[in-house]
């Protein structure tokens, strides 16, 4: 497949930002320059202002074709707004679609199977591999699908196989294989200013991005596999509700917050091959743990739905990252200060060998064990470090 890039990466110097990603004077012009409030409970109509009800949105939501709906993977708060919205506009007698960022393309047959009830729960889980393909515990987003299921919903995924977005940063688009080219869209926009400024300012200053500095071509590489999985989420999104869908049908897409902010991300991408009316909807936390409500561009999304604070998440996290499998083991790439597994004395480095007992062969094992675990909990992992064999006891446990 010829690929069309519609302008070659800029250069562009890193610098921290002083502004938060949600407060940045980027976007629709109309907008940027405005700020709106975040209600608890309450959804901010950006464009007049008005604080607006579940129901009301699916009314302003009249004529739209596609909305982007952003997400905090580990945020239940988060995920029962996807879902209220996807009750409204059934309630309201639109015809749903549901895109999702949680599997690539390539597993469609298993959504096709779950949206006919050919499955049950725990077979959908195991067989169309939930905890390889995106990971995170299933209960945050159960009730969605079930929803979708019990009301005969077609879902889609999305997204492309992760491995294809790694290709296109370690590689460059001139490089990738025939097989990986066919993966992504042939045409994907790298020329975008702000959405560049925006790609930067999600970096937290301590990152290695602004310590160490990073050059430009590293940069790019990065920001094209950013633009690539957003093009690819967008085409794949737009692709399924013309293929599918009728002129009545609104595609609903569940994806991370960072693609949808300020309509630069999936949504940019999707205009490429999409003319019809698109809108987001971005859940906020309404105060944060010092009671300070966060400062909101107008241009962030066309809604801002405001949620409460949770404080800790519904089920534990790590606070760890992996690497590529090297020698039969995942390397511990990165760990977050404060998290528990900071705690358990984790270091980057080290090398997953097992989970209470369980040896750890693939990213999915270790997903489906934490799966199981519960605030309270304990688990003992083993990892290499260097030569040396050592375990870790990890508790489980939140932060009065």
């Amino acid at each position: 497949m010829k690929r069309l890039i519609l302008a070659a990466a800029v250069a562009c110097p890193i610098a921290a930002l002083a502004q938060e990603p949600s407060n940045l004077p980027i976007g629709d012009p109309a907008r940027k320059d405005k700020t709106v409030e975040v209600v608890l409970d309450g959804i901010n109509d950006a464009a007049t202002g008005e604080v607006i009800t579940p129901k009301d949105l699916a009314q302003r939501l009249a004529g739209v074709r596609v909305v982007f709906v952003g997400e905090s993977h580990t945020s239940i708060e988060y995920h029962n707004v996807q879902r209220r919205l996807i009750e409204e506009l059934t309630a309201a007698g639109r015809k749903v679609f549901v895109g999702l960022e949680m599997y690539p393309y390539t597993e469609q047959a298993w959504l096709d199977k779950w949206s006919a009830g050919e499955l049950t729960e725990d077979a959908f889980v195991k067989d169309s591999r939930w905890y390889k393909n995106w990971g995170y515990h299933w209960l945050y987003y159960r009730d969605i699908f079930t929803f979708a299921q019990k009301n005969k919903i077609r879902m889609f995924g999305v997204n492309t196989p992760r491995e294809v977005v790694a290709a296109v940063r370690k590689k460059g688009f001139a490089n990738l294989t025939p097989e990986e080219s066919a993966r992504i869209p042939s045409k994907i926009d790298t020329d975008s200013a702000e959405h560049k400024r925006l790609f930067k300012a999600y970096f937290a200053p301590e990152d290695s991005l602004h310590t160490t500095g990073m050059t430009d071509e590293q940069f790019n590489a990065m920001y094209n596999a950013q633009a690539t999985w957003d093009a690819t989420m967008g085409y794949n999104a737009v692709q399924a509700l013309q293929k599918h869908g009728d002129k009545d049908t609104i595609m609903v897409v569940l994806i991370g917050s960072g693609h949808v902010a300020y309509g630069l991300g999936a949504e940019r991408q999707a205009r490429l091959w999409f003319d019809g009316k698109i809108a987001s909807v971005i859940p906020m936390i309404a105060k944060n743990d010092k009671g300070e409500k966060p400062a909101v561009r107008a241009s962030y999304a066309n809604f801002i739905w405001g949620v409460a604070n949770e404080k800790d998440t519904l089920f534990p996290t790590l606070g760890f990252s992996t690497g590529q499998k090297k020698e039969n083991l995942y390397p511990i790439i990165a760990v977050q200060p404060g998290t528990i597994a900071a705690e358990a004395g984790f270091k980057v480095g080290d090398s997953l060998v097992s989970m209470d007992g369980v040896a750890l062969t693939d990213t999915e094992v270790l997903n489906r064990l934490m799966a199981d675990k519960r605030w309270a909990d304990s688990a003992e992992f083993k990892v290499k470090r260097g030569t040396e064999d050592v375990t870790l006891k990890t508790f489980f446990r939140r932060k009065p």
